[in-house]
């Protein structure tokens, strides 16, 4: 990690005092650091290997109701005080918008705000090739596998630090590794490729790299003979592999920018039933080691575990300060990190409850149907909530996989989707956005 001479908490509030000394009436900002190693292989060889260790700066200056933003990566006495009195001059000259603005004082979050997420210690790049290369081996041995086509492994700490005007302060760090790859098979001059990976805070917390290569390729395997479908209408199960797409969805329509703009199908659904009953989608902040922990929003405000869906009712949108504003509203910590930027808005740790049956057992109560294993593209219209998308997977037939399908359509409307939806049980805590396999029957599907 980049060693400062000067205390980078130090620095913002030295940065954020001649910003005010220049004439602005408010300010935040923050600095980052991050350092990294990745490998990629082929072959059985080293492909590549990049190191990373950067530094950056980001400030925000208020004059009014008109607010500028400029970064760098110059944390210089004269670099920091130029950027100071350009964003400065900045604010003033912009136009106004009524909405932005940092919170009082009185509403930041208090207690431990400072957190630690550092996970692995540093891995070496030795042994990220020598896991990319038991990943690698262990894909080409699935019989049918022809190559690999992109393996590689990763170690990254990031660390930033912000404060405002309002005397809000914090800084948090953190630390991850990944590992993955993709393989290819051919069958009758048809080829296929399938992947695994994953990325956690600690290595142990994954399956092996032996377990990750073998995974890809009997995914690749499984692909190979995909047959097209006739267009009609059945029950369509998404493997948790891509199932978080749907609660993707949900969380652009429960936006607060797009619900204060009007442009959402969900706009007029608060503390309505949007899904059946039994239906729980949370924001987890608070999660050990989370992908997406955090202490406080990017605002600076206090986050709690949240409902978002509860028993099926829409309960809250996404917050943050100037979309609040807009809407009359208080925000409610969902804003994404500004410090330096005008905020948007964001989750932490969401994930889609997990029901109460298996995704065998939802597929037996269907009978027959499609298993989504990939998709691409979807296509959403965000003011009615049409929605199509191209995928892969499998057809099932009394409750088991009969073969592989491709070029296959999916269409529906989201409100309809969410509405008759069903979780299945084996929801995985493995990202910042996690769902079980979900079962939507009576669904269009259209072969090419």
């Amino acid at each position: 990690m980049a060693e400062f001479k000067t205390p980078p908490a130090d620095l913002l509030a030295g940065l954020i005092d001649q910003c005010l000394k220049a004439g602005a009436d408010a300010a935040d900002a923050r600095i980052g650091a991050a350092e990294g190693v990745s490998v990629s292989v082929r072959d059985g060889k080293m492909e590549s290997i990049e190191r990373e260790e950067s530094t950056s700066v980001a400030l925000r200056a208020f004059f009014g109701k008109r607010q500028a933003h400029v970064s760098g990566s110059d944390l210089s006495t004269e670099g920091l005080h130029a950027l100071a009195t350009r964003c400065a001059a900045m604010a003033r000259a912009v136009p106004e918008d009524k909405y932005c603005g940092l919170p009082d004082a009185s509403e930041l979050a208090t207690g431990a705000l400072d957190m630690d997420l550092t996970g692995e210690p540093e891995i070496s790049a030795e042994t990220l090739e020598s896991e990319s290369l038991a990943a690698e081996s262990a894909a080409l041995a699935v019989k049918g596998i022809k190559t690999v086509a992109g393996c590689g492994a990763s170690w990254n700490r990031s660390s930033r630090w912000v404060a405002a005007s309002n005397g809000f302060a914090a800084y948090k760090t953190g630390t991850s590794t990944s590992l993955g790859l993709a393989s290819v098979a051919e069958k009758n001059g048809a080829m296929e490729r399938d992947y695994e990976s994953w990325s956690v805070r600690y290595a142990a917390d994954r399956p092996s790299a032996e377990e990750i290569g073998r995974t890809a390729g009997e995914r690749t395997i499984a692909r190979l003979g995909a047959r097209k479908l006739e267009t009609q209408k059945a029950a369509v199960l998404y493997d948790r592999r891509v199932s978080s797409g749907l609660i993707g969805a949900l969380m652009s329509a429960i936006s607060g920018p797009s619900i204060a703009r009007g442009v959402s199908f969900l706009k007029e659904c608060m503390d309505t039933q949007v899904f059946a009953r039994g239906v729980n989608v949370i924001d987890d902040p608070f999660r050990p080691m989370g992908m997406g922990s955090r202490s406080h929003d990017g605002e600076g405000l206090s986050v709690k575990e949240t409902y978002l869906i509860e028993d099926g009712r829409l309960t809250e949108w996404l917050l943050n300060g100037p979309s609040a504003r807009q809407l009359g509203l208080k925000p409610n910590g969902f804003s994404a990190l500004g410090f330096g930027d005008p905020p948007g808005v964001t989750t932490s740790n969401l994930y889609l409850k997990a029901g109460e049956k298996t995704p065998a057992e939802l597929m037996a109560q269907a009978g027959k149907g499609l298993m989504v294993t990939d998709m691409f593209g979807p296509s959403i219209n965000p003011n009615t909530g049409d929605y199509s998308v191209g995928v892969a997977g499998f057809w099932f037939e009394n409750g088991e996989i009969a073969y592989p399908v491709s070029e296959v359509t999916i269409a529906g409307d989201l409100p309809a989707i969410f509405a008759r939806l069903i979780p299945a049980s084996d929801l995985e805590f493995r990202g910042t956005r996690d769902a079980p396999s979900i079962l939507v029957e009576d669904m269009s599907l259209a072969g090419s």
